[in-house]
């Protein structure tokens, strides 16, 4: 999700919650502690440097139990992020506590934010000789526990 567009859903939206991947919610008092710009440069496998930016948000639940986020307040702080950062109309990344800190894709359901896990992938295919149409099937058999020789019964 754009931040354009995390800006127009919490703009629409009555009360601001965020879904794990687990189908929980962060608790309702959780606290929007960072919004930046991430910007990440490296090499891939296949030898390309790459640059990749995105917007964070970082949330913290705390024991401030009576602290509730309104719409109205998360937009604020966005918009001032936005225009004190500088920042452009990037992919937002969320990053919340786990057992370490978590990092999710942002996406929204009608009804809530959504976080969904990110993967790990190989930036060059092409240049790893990995056909992704023979690799996706192998992936999604070997990952089978009841397929013969995982260990299944």
């Amino acid at each position: 999700m754009l931040l354009s567009e995390l800006k127009k859903n919490a703009s629409k939206a009555l009360k601001i919650g965020f879904e794990l991947p687990n189908g929980k919610l962060v608790p309702s008092h959780f606290h929007v502690t960072e919004v930046g710009l991430s910007s990440k440069r490296f090499i891939d496998c296949g030898g390309q440097k790459r640059i990749k930016e995105t917007i964070v948000l970082q949330l913290w639940s705390a024991n401030d139990y009576n602290h509730r986020l309104h719409p109205e307040k998360l937009v604020e702080i966005l918009t001032l992020s936005e225009r004190e950062l500088q920042l452009p109309d990037l992919e937002v990344e969320v990053e919340y506590q786990g057992e370490t800190i978590n990092i999710y894709n942002l996406g929204h359901n009608g009804k809530y934010f959504t976080l969904t896990a990110q993967l790990t992938d190989c930036l060059a295919k092409d240049a790893c000789g990995i056909d992704e149409r023979q690799t996706t099937p192998l992936i999604k058999a070997a990952s089978d526990p009841c397929i013969p020789g995982n260990g299944c019964c």
